[in-house]
């Protein structure tokens, strides 16, 4: 078998395994979430993202903000500037919930991407999954990474990845984008296990999270 087989192969393994794993974790999560904004969807209302070849999908994640978080920032000039800034992160966002900081932190609010591992759109490691408009406004800021981003549009985006298990936020979009170039340009099962056993610990403590 090839490479891509045995990578589908031990994905579908590790979500069935996984979700079994984390469901008692998901079920916390879904009445923490409905317990603090009882009106407001579980799943997050997020613009669809670039999987490989720059296919759009919807990724699932916990809600970890409050409802019409996207409008909220789009309605303050001051903030969604500065969200543009800081490679489309806010640290200290005011948007967060006290339950989605909780699970953003630990990567926690990221499991219902398991559904897009099973649908095929994403991978358990790969690049992460990047907005089409941050690509477009990253690369005129740096206009060096134009193959970087082909690269890694190369592959399915991941769950876990280069970039998840190396800082996380703390990391700008040149270095970034640079880990998931190198991670697509270099696919290998021994790649793959080396991420997957950093991940836990880049989980537990919540490096970079924002």
């Amino acid at each position: 078998m090839n490479y891509e087989t045995i990578k589908r192969i031990m994905d579908i393994f590790l979500c069935i395994f996984l979700g079994i794993l984390f469901s008692p974790v998901c079920l916390l999560t879904v009445l923490a979430i409905k317990l603090e904004s009882p009106d407001g969807p579980i799943f997050a209302v997020t613009p669809k993202r670039l999987g490989k070849k720059s296919k759009l999908f919807y990724p699932y994640k916990f809600r970890s903000m409050i409802p019409n978080a996207i409008e909220y920032l789009k309605s303050h000039p001051e903030l969604y500037d500065q969200y543009k800034k800081s490679s489309f992160k806010l640290h200290d966002d005011p948007r967060v919930t006290k339950v989605g900081k909780f699970i953003r932190k630990y990567s926690i609010d990221e499991v219902p991407q398991f559904i897009n591992v099973l649908k095929g759109e994403m991978s358990i490691i790969g690049p992460r999954p990047y907005y089409p408009d941050e690509l477009e406004t990253q690369e005129k800021k740096y206009p060096h990474t134009k193959e970087l981003i082909k690269a890694a549009l190369s592959v399915k985006p991941g769950i876990t990845g280069q970039w998840q298990v190396n800082g996380r936020s703390d990391i700008n979009f040149d270095k970034r984008i640079e880990l998931d170039a190198n991670y697509a340009r270099h696919l290998s099962l021994w790649y793959d296990l080396k991420i997957l056993f950093k991940t836990p610990f880049a989980m537990l403590s919540g490096k970079g999270a924002v």
